[in-house]
């Protein structure tokens, strides 16, 4: 029991030391604890924007419902394309339309399915002109298949308008503010390619990573997109949610079956359409975003490293400069154990320092960024863990050089030392 409380004074007292050097020794002390500190602040910045990245476009993902899927002109496709028929097959394959959406209706198995095509085109009002907005023709049930918010105040057009290609829009309140400021925007006429459409209700929605952010949006009839816009139809894609109780497979077995019978294709014939469910989707986005992320994360670790190489440097720096200290601690008693805890216990702590100091401020750049940004930043209790856990890590690792290094100095010579 001695022994043991011997060494646990021993230890007590090289904790003791090493702050003690860190109080003398400030300005050394600091950059060492800034190169730390910036190493995790980036890698807790980059784990909150890859968790808040993550989290948003499972919500957007979602949004719609687990079983909703799509049909595409086009499939996705990462092969090399020239974007002619000969090298692009898809390339051929004809334009949907308002009249597949009708025969897809129909079927049993699906609860709705509805068109969409998205535009850019101007938008004004008097003297306002909102730049970067996302004019979205839809059909009647838009709001199914869009992914929730709600209109207020204000409606939705009815179907009947939708089928009559009334110049209709509802507008986000983004837009409303940005076109009609504090007055009331309903019943107001503003212009989309210089032609009017009249406003019937406002929508509210939050803003996500893949919608662009809470940025101004119109929401018109499709019909009115072709008759006044003079859309070009051959982007159109369609959305279709199976009914309650039927599995997504079934309904896409159907949805197939009805859009090659309506395409006259042969059995064996490949489709000349693309069916994508939201696993497609995720499988796409990991395979776009993935090499992107780990780039970031091998960026991160590398700020840690270059921290680290810093405390070698620092730490060096102090065992030379204190060669007549560490001579008169051995002289006096110290053990190679008792030198090299107090230097692992410099690095440490000053590692540590740094990395507190970059854990709040990644916290706070994180909360900026899930505020300013549609990107729901937020910094995982994992990567809190991590980033103190590295932090020590480095301490240990690059501190162990210098701290084995005094552990080993001759007490004779380095009472000589000058």
């Amino acid at each position: 029991m001695g022994v043991f409380l011997q060494r646990i004074h021993g230890m007590g007292e090289g904790v003791t030391i090493a702050l003690d050097s860190i109080k003398a020794n400030k300005v050394r002390a600091g950059l060492t604890i800034l190169g730390i500190a910036v190493g995790v602040f980036v890698v807790v910045v980059i784990s909150a924007a890859i968790h808040g990245i993550n989290t948003s476009v499972a919500k957007d993902f979602e949004s719609t419902g687990p079983t909703t899927f799509f049909v595409s002109r086009f499939p996705i496709s990462f092969e090399a394309c020239d974007g002619t028929g000969d090298t692009c097959k898809w390339f051929r394959n004809p334009p949907l339309t308002l009249a597949d959406v009708d025969a897809i209706n129909r079927l049993p198995t699906v609860r709705t399915a509805g068109a969409r095509l998205d535009m850019g085109m101007p938008v004004t009002y008097r003297d306002k002109h909102p730049t970067g907005i996302l004019i979205s023709a839809f059909t009647g049930n838009w709001q199914q298949i869009d992914g929730g918010g709600d209109i207020y105040p204000g409606r939705n057009f009815t179907q009947a308008e939708a089928t009559s290609g009334d110049r209709v829009a509802v507008i986000s309140d983004v837009l409303a503010t940005q076109l009609f400021g504090d007055s009331d925007p309903l019943d107001k006429t503003f212009s989309i390619a210089g032609q009017p459409f009249r406003v019937l209700g406002i929508y509210h929605y939050e803003a996500s990573f893949l919608s662009g952010g809470n940025k101004g949006r119109v929401m018109i009839p499709i019909e009115s997109a072709r008759r006044a816009l003079k859309a070009r139809m051959n982007d159109i894609g369609l959305a279709v949610i199976p009914a309650a109780g039927v599995e997504r497979a079934e309904a896409v077995d159907d949805v197939i079956a009805v859009m090659r019978a309506r395409r006259g294709l042969r059995p064996g014939s490949d489709n000349s359409f693309a069916i994508i469910t939201k696993d497609q989707l995720f499988d796409v986005y990991n395979k776009v975003f993935g090499a992107f992320f780990l780039v970031m994360v091998v960026l991160s670790a590398v700020g840690l490293i270059v921290g680290g190489v810093g405390v070698i440097a620092i730490m060096m720096i102090s065992v030379t400069e204190r060669t007549r200290e560490i001579g008169v601690r051995k002289a006096l008693g110290a053990t190679r154990g008792t030198i090299l805890w107090q230097f692992l216990v410099e690095a440490v702590t000053l590692t540590g320092i740094g990395a507190v100091i970059g854990l709040v401020l990644g916290i706070g750049v994180a909360f900026l960024i899930k505020s300013l940004t549609p990107v729901a930043a937020s910094v995982p209790p994992l990567a809190v863990v991590a980033a103190l856990l590295s932090s020590c890590f480095t301490g240990v690792l690059f501190g162990m050089l210098p701290a084995a290094k005094a552990s080993r100095l001759d007490p004779v010579t380095a009472l000589r030392y000058e």
